[in-house]
């Protein structure tokens, strides 16, 4: 049901039947061969409490909770229970992490080291720029397999604002050159245009003619004009990227370029929302272009815009001068 009717990712998948195989055990143990329909909310409750002993935080007994309800929903859907016991478990409050986002002017000399350029981009964005003529230094280890394409990652994470999983989904034809952005799918499946700007496009066209002279050398030339938009560097084929190797491109790069720790893709996906709020951007234009299906996911990053609040009160209020 998961992945016929409600498009889940594979990585959602993997994760559900993660949890509701856990929660299987647990039953096991403490039911043994007893039928599901004789499950309660106590039962769901007991093992929460099993899962809090074994140190998990209160967001991965979350995870598992939701999982658990959701495999419940479908049983008293398909007639297999009378009714879902997970609906009595209350979800563990989870605290309020702020998502920590580097600077504009951090992302931007990131970029800018990768070969980046500056100018207009698109209307708000702050990592709009011109292209550069000079040279920029390069990537070293891992993360320098392939610098254009490495460029190109940071350039559709942070200047489209698009999930790790969906820039791995990109195909050749994902991109819409003549109005200026490309297609994503996000999560459900669901499809969206998100606009390509001047570097990002600029980016990728240096990318494409490489990865064409790549795949021709490897006689994989019917893949030039199809196929998936960004390939492993080593492998001969057109061998999609995986999540975790953008993950690791760009914790790489973003360690070699002073950045924090844990920077990772979601980062530069919260950087984009944070620095286009603070911009002035709209709220919804933002959230249409993140693919939030509720827009109070998006009002998440006028919490993280903290320094704007404070600069508006010590500019206007009378007790702050």
């Amino acid at each position: 049901m998961l992945r016929d009717e409600r498009g889940a990712s594979e990585h959602t998948l993997r994760a559900y039947a993660r949890e509701v195989r856990g929660f299987a055990a647990y039953l096991q143990e403490t039911l043994g061969d007893a039928d599901v329909a004789s499950v309660e909310h106590t039962h769901i409750r007991g093992y929460l409490a099993v899962l809090y002993d074994k140190g998990l935080t209160k967001a991965s007994v979350a995870r598992a909770l939701a999982a658990v309800r959701s495999w419940f929903k479908w049983l008293a859907k398909s007639g297999l229970v009378e009714s879902n016991p997970a609906r009595l478990v209350s979800t563990p409050k989870l605290p309020k992490h702020l998502p920590r986002v580097p600077s504009m002017e951090e992302l931007n000399g990131v970029l800018d080291s990768l070969g980046g350029s500056s100018g207009e981009k698109f209307a708000s964005h702050p990592s709009a720029r011109k292209p550069r003529m000079d040279g920029a230094p390069r990537d070293g280890g891992e993360a320098a397999a392939w610098p254009e394409r490495d460029r190109v990652i940071f350039e559709l994470l942070y200047g489209c604002g698009i999930r790790n999983s969906e820039l791995v989904g990109l195909d050749v034809g994902s991109i819409h050159w003549s109005d200026d952005a490309i297609r994503v799918f996000g999560k459900g499946r669901k499809e969206r245009l998100v606009p390509l700007g001047d570097a990002a496009a600029e980016a990728l066209r240096a990318y494409i003619v490489q990865r064409q002279s790549r795949l021709e050398a490897a006689g994989k030339g019917k893949f030039v004009h199809e196929g998936p938009l960004l390939i492993n560097a080593r492998t001969r084929g057109a061998c999609r990227l995986t999540t975790r190797s953008v993950g690791r491109i760009v914790k790489a790069i973003a360690l070699s370029r002073g950045l924090a720790a844990d920077v990772h893709p979601h980062t530069l996906r919260h950087a984009f929302g944070t620095h286009m709020l603070e911009e002035g951007a709209d709220l919804r234009a933002i959230q249409e272009m993140l693919g939030h299906e509720r827009l109070s996911t998006t009002q998440r990053y006028t919490q993280l815009t903290v320094g704007q609040v404070q600069k508006v009160y010590d500019e206007t209020h009378p007790r702050a001068r």
